[in-house]
């Protein structure tokens, strides 16, 4: 199957960002030893841990919860939040393949945008955890910007569109607005693609509006899917997706 399109949209976690090399044990207790207060390492993990059993994952806390693990956990103390920013960037990695495949969708002429469920962040856009990623690993200039529930950032530009603010994923508004801009500009919907992980957020909100859809299963596989198309590794993105004349 080829799937032609002129515009390609990115899940973050889970997707692009791999989180299987952190071990909170190691970052709340580095984090904790740093700061003089190792008493407190055995009572912030298993504050992280209920945490965790409410969002299921830490991909999932990441993205879209991280005021409130920074409230819940670290008190909002500023030097604990600091440093775990920074420990924490240590252990993300990114998924097998993923840069050659944002250097192959580039080539194509394809537009490229990360779309985050980010609800929450401490920092403003520009400034966010997954931009910090993106630049982290030298990414950020495969794509044209970042869309979340927070708004939209031109990475040109570095300017906000605030018309995203409060749309998101699940509820599929976010996608309304990625049509209806699309659309101003001469892309129908069908000439998009978006390319995620969870049915809920990536798939079937985005199926329901029209746009081409690729489930991602490298680190989850949520099983029968509305999906176009299902890889397993980015290798095989590479192969489907091709630039629309």
């Amino acid at each position: 199957m080829i799937l032609e399109v002129k515009w390609c949209g990115l899940d973050y976690g889970e997707t692009i960002m791999n989180a299987e090399n952190l071990r909170n044990e190691v970052v709340f207790g580095d984090l904790y030893k740093a700061l003089g207060k190792p008493e407190l390492i055995a009572d912030k993990l298993r504050m992280y841990r209920i945490l965790k059993e409410k969002y299921g994952t830490y991909p999932h806390i990441h993205e879209g919860h991280k005021d409130e693990l920074f409230e819940f956990v670290l008190d909002n103390e500023p030097a604990a939040i600091a440093l775990f920013k920074q420990k924490e960037q240590e252990f993300l990695d990114m998924g097998e393949g993923v840069e050659d495949a944002l250097v192959y969708l580039r080539s194509e002429g394809i537009e490229v945008y990360m779309v985050s469920e980010m609800k929450q962040s401490p920092d403003p856009l520009g400034r966010d955890h997954i931009t910090r990623f993106l630049k982290k690993h030298g990414i950020l200039k495969h794509f044209h910007g970042l869309i979340t529930p927070l708004g939209k950032i031109d990475f040109r530009t570095y300017a906000v569109d605030l018309r995203y603010k409060g749309s998101t994923k699940e509820e599929g508004s976010i996608y309304d607005m990625i049509a209806q801009e699309l659309k101003e500009r001469g892309i129908e919907t069908h000439e998009a693609v978006m390319v995620g992980d969870r049915l809920n957020t990536d798939i079937n909100p985005a199926h329901a509006r029209g746009f081409k859809t690729i489930q991602y299963t490298g680190f989850l596989d949520e099983g029968i899917t509305k999906a176009d198309a299902v890889i397993n590794s980015f290798e095989e993105l590479k192969r489907i997706v091709r630039r629309k004349p």
